[in-house]
């Protein structure tokens, strides 16, 4: 067997090796905040209503949902790990388009290198063993991208640019965070045209290309604009919910604690982490390049997540030194692929308090990126004369390589330390430990779905939102009852409030709802709330810092 396919082989069976690793680690029941609150949470309610219906006191559910619907064909079937493997699948075929991308540009080497470059990335990783949807969304902006490149490399045939256009359509059903691909890709489409095209005249149809693709991706993002404005009035609900309006009920607002979220992350998201982390002017200045560096899981402060420093060296390869057989379509892709990058990158970063997957469709480009840096670099190395310098060099791309998968492997062993998920796939661990030892809360919703009836109605405080393991009929209404509980001026209003409402249980955080009643609130309204619960509630349960209540009408 040749050297080239020893190498092929090799990169192949670690390939390989790294699926079946991802695979174990999702192969566990979903505990991550979003699958809990979202991605699983209202398909759920959807399969038990029979159907799409508004539910006001979750604004998760006003998201768009095209992944989401996927997950509710195994959710019909009572498993909740294959959403994972769903949503896994789509890392997968954006790895395929950059294994195809740089196949044809490079060789297969490089190709199937490019493919473990993005996989084993540690954001990658971490999304594909949760039932989040921003795989989906990288996959069909890079879907986008690349059919927007064909269009060119094709002499503007129009069926590409009609692709690019359904993927970025399908890539804002999948979340909001595409309608910065949309910005991008849309103003991007003139200009290249005018760059393929001699100028002179040109300008009406460049500008009508952009409004063509413009057209076609609302066009496939229009469902969900429709539902949200039937509901709302706002196509793109809870975003930009001050600039429209509708009419509230006296009771319920629609402005929920997360609708507030949003609110005061649109207030200033630079003035948050100054407030809140501590952060100078430069440190904020900074994030854009501090995110490559800087990342760490579950911390708001570092972004939610771990990228590989690297990934922001290796692309500037790739300008460096051009290689003689290079064509001009590979060096203008080159340069789309970075203005995508940087322009996507900026605006996520003026717009919401960066978290590293809400840049996470740059990604893709940045590893085509880097692994044509690596060709150029390769190539240049065979080209010099001097024996010293070409080890030189070659050290350093294979020193460099090494090093970049060393980072994310290591990676891949602490999340199979932190999920470990081995006692759980052996039997060893049952579902119920496995999810309480993440979620302490699991018990005593456990204790509701065996004991409450399905005419019963839980309002759940200080959750998070996290309802999916709720069999019963959960209310989210930490804002109806704020509201109640200042209109209130005694404990038999609450009561006749929460009669009204069909409320018969209780479900709250023990800490956080005594430090609510002491600081939040005006002692007089405090006193109120208290004495609802010690005159009007029976504690059914408490279990490691959750209480379930029963109102006693």
């Amino acid at each position: 067997m040749e050297k080239k396919q020893v190498i092929i082989a090799t990169l192949t069976g670690v390939f390989i090796l790294l699926i079946c690793a991802i695979i174990m680690l999702s192969w566990v029941p979903p505990i991550s905040r979003d699958a809990l609150t979202h991605h699983l949470a209202i398909p759920k309610l959807y399969l038990k209503h029979g159907g799409i219906y508004e539910i006001t006191d979750r604004p998760f559910s006003y998201y768009p949902m095209n992944l989401d619907f996927l997950y509710l064909i195994p959710l019909n079937f009572g498993n909740d790990i294959i959403p994972k493997h769903i949503h896994f699948a789509f890392a997968l075929l954006t790895t395929y388009l950059i294994f195809k991308y740089l196949k044809k540009n490079t060789n297969t080497t490089l190709g199937i290198l490019g493919a473990f470059f993005f996989l084993s990335l540690p954001i990658i990783v971490k999304l594909s063993i949760t039932v989040y949807v921003d795989l989906g969304l990288i996959f069909f902006t890079t879907a986008s991208l690349l059919a927007m490149l064909k269009w060119l490399e094709t002499g503007l045939r129009i069926r590409w640019l009609v692709l690019s256009g359904v993927m970025c359509g399908l890539g804002l059903g999948t979340k909001y965070n595409g309608l910065i691909s949309l910005l991008v890709l849309a103003s991007l489409i003139p200009i290249l045209y005018l760059r393929n095209r001699t100028p002179y005249k040109k300008q009406m149809k460049a500008l009508c290309c952009g409004i063509f693709f413009l057209t076609i991706s609302l066009f496939v993002f229009s469902p969900w604009l429709i539902r949200n404005y039937t509901w709302t009035k706002n196509p793109i609900h809870p975003l930009y919910s001050h600039w429209f309006q509708k009419e509230l009920t006296a009771d319920y607002p629609l402005t929920t604690d997360k609708d507030q979220e949003t609110s005061i992350d649109n207030l200033r998201s630079f003035a948050l982490r100054k407030i809140i982390f501590g952060e100078k002017w430069w440190e904020i200045l900074l994030i854009p390049i501090r995110i490559f560096f800087q990342g760490e899981d579950d911390n708001p402060k570092y972004f939610d997540g771990e990228l590989n420093p690297l990934l922001i060296l290796f692309p500037g390869l790739a300008f460096l030194k051009r290689r003689k057989e290079e064509s001009d379509i590979i060096k203008l892709e080159k340069k789309v692929f970075i203005i995508f990058s940087i322009l996507f990158l900026l605006f996520a970063f003026f717009q919401n308090d960066m978290r590293i997957r809400y840049i996470a469709p740059i990604l893709p480009p940045l590893v085509i990126l880097s692994i044509l840096g690596l060709h150029d670099m390769a190539s240049f190395a065979t080209q010099m004369s001097n024996p010293i310098s070409n080890n030189i060099l070659k050290s350093f791309i294979y020193g460099s390589t090494i090093l970049y998968l060393s980072i994310n492997s290591y990676y891949i062993l602490k999340q199979f330390k932190q999920v470990n998920p081995i006692p759980y796939i052996a039997g060893k661990v049952s579902r119920e430990n496995y999810i309480e030892r993440i979620r302490p809360e699991y018990h005593v919703i456990q204790y509701a779905n065996r004991n409450l009836s399905e005419d019963d109605k839980i309002l759940v405080l200080f959750l998070g939102e996290r309802g999916y393991y709720f069999d019963k009929n959960a209310f989210f209404g930490y804002e109806w009852l704020k509201n109640q509980i200042h209109k209130a001026n005694s404990a038999e209003y609450l009561l006749v409030a929460f009669r009204k409402k069909e409320i018969t249980h209780l479900f709250v955080r023990n800490d956080i709802l005594d430090g609510w009643v002491g600081e939040d609130l005006r002692a007089n309204v405090g006193k109120n709330l208290v004495s609802f619960i010690n005159s009007h509630t029976k504690l059914m349960i408490t279990h490691s810092g959750y209480s379930l209540y029963k109102i006693s009408y």
